[in-house]
């Protein structure tokens, strides 16, 4: 994964570069402008949809551009990409989508640029790690939208009735606080949810513990790399063999896991913020600490980030990127991030969230999200090999699984799918 780290002044200044350059070129269509939105649902039931979020900001939005319309329409994250995807197949692309995927659109020459839209002001305040992760061949097409970094979550009345003291820092610690909390006859002391839902998540955050990662510095695929054979070789062998995870994690799906928490049957596990509030929901009593590690914290956590992108087709330059500035500011931006438990995506709302106490157990992921390392989504390899990684990780460290085999194999199909695109 590239890992270059811009100050934001730097930031600023490239984009106030790049925008005297393009200006000129900019469309300035006149008369009344309709924009069409295609978004992701982050609610789960119909009453704290999205919908309810983006038909407000447009209310407002529109009361001050009264020249400028806005068309939002909501999908399920299960629905979203393939929607925006049939559209653009057949012509008729949107002229915003919100995401979970940028590179293959930009390396069709399909959308704007993110200096191409925004004011200085609001391009420079994405958090810096997070506009890094929006770029393909280093020029941001992915806006960043929702974000989100990992910790262990551990029941706090499991570990207390195991007789375990302190949470877990090292690889040998979680090993061991499993065996307590299996002696204890918890159903699952450590849940490693590596079923197809999101397996590529939980696969990454142990690559990362383990001192590895999908890729590395210059963004060549390491799945098969020694630190990555070596971690997923303990798990099979002090996790997985010793019935620490409850079952076979190729059949445990994330949200399964997550409920599993929630109900009070697993002692540790690692999540997302969205687990605090279902957790609360059902009165488990929780904490949350770093990744552990070989040999202690991990190196890094795992970010994850969903995007905003723009298409071209439209022709709406000028428009979209009065819209977008309007969508980025702070008070939009913390009013989503509140709304879904959820980080801020710019340096403005992640200052205005770690000042305010509303938000104190959310603090902890936030402070990591500045180092947090992200998919390769700018490769536009990376949708096949995630696909791959979903279908095969699981059998990796069951009772037959050869860890360095199957690692191997998705290797072999990371590099095809790579020299393909390029």
């Amino acid at each position: 994964m590239q890992r270059r780290y811009l100050s934001l002044a730097a930031a600023g200044l490239t984009t106030a570069m790049t925008l005297s350059l393009s200006a000129c070129g900019s469309s300035a269509d006149g008369g009344d402008v309709t924009l069409k939105l295609v978004a992701a649902d982050y609610g789960d039931t119909q009453a704290n949809s999205s919908q309810h979020y983006w038909d407000k900001l447009v209310k407002d939005f529109e009361k001050q551009n009264p020249n400028i319309k806005v068309e939002v329409s909501v999908y399920s994250w299960k629905d979203v990409d393939k929607k925006v995807e049939d559209m653009v197949k057949s012509g008729k692309a949107p002229d915003m989508a919100q995401i979970g995927a940028y590179a293959d659109y930009a390396a069709e020459g399909k959308l704007y640029s993110a200096d191409q839209l925004l004011s200085i002001p609001v391009h420079a305040d994405f958090v810096p790690a997070l506009a890094e992760a929006g770029e393909y061949q280093r020029i941001q097409y992915g806006m960043p939208f929702g974000a989100s970094t990992r910790r262990l979550f551990y029941n706090k009345k499991l570990f207390a009735e195991a007789g375990i003291t302190d949470p877990p820092q090292s690889w040998s610690d979680v090993a061991a606080d499993a065996a307590k909390l299996k002696a204890k006859g918890v159903k699952m002391p450590y849940a490693l949810p590596l079923g197809p839902e999101e397996t590529q998540a939980e696969t990454l955050m142990w690559m990362l513990s383990g001192g590895g990662s999908y890729t590395d510095s210059i963004g060549k695929y390491t799945i098969d790399s020694p630190q990555n054979v070596k971690t997923f070789e303990w798990l099979k062998k002090n996790l997985v063999g010793p019935g620490l995870t409850g079952g076979d994690p190729a059949k445990l799906n994330r949200q399964d896991a997550f409920n599993a928490f929630a109900a009070g049957d697993v002692g540790m596990l690692n999540g997302h913020p969205t687990l605090m509030k279902q957790a609360e929901s059902k009165g488990i009593d929780y904490g949350t600490v770093d990744l552990p590690g070989v040999d202690g914290k991990a190196k890094a956590t795992m970010g994850v980030a969903d995007w905003m992108t723009a298409f071209k087709q439209g022709g709406h330059r000028d428009q979209v990127g009065k819209f977008l500035d309007f969508v980025y500011n702070e008070k939009n931006v913390m009013d989503f991030s509140g709304e879904y438990g959820l980080l801020p995506v710019t340096t403005s709302g992640s200052e205005a969230m770690l000042a305010d106490s509303k938000y104190a157990k959310l603090h902890s992921f936030l402070r990591q999200l500045g180092g947090a390392e992200f998919y390769p989504a700018n490769k536009t390899s990376w949708p096949l090999v995630s696909k791959t990684v979903k279908a095969k990780m699981g059998t990796a460290v069951g009772a037959n699984g050869n860890p360095a085999g199957v690692l191997s194999d998705i290797q072999n199909t990371a590099n095809e799918a790579d020299n393909a695109g390029q």
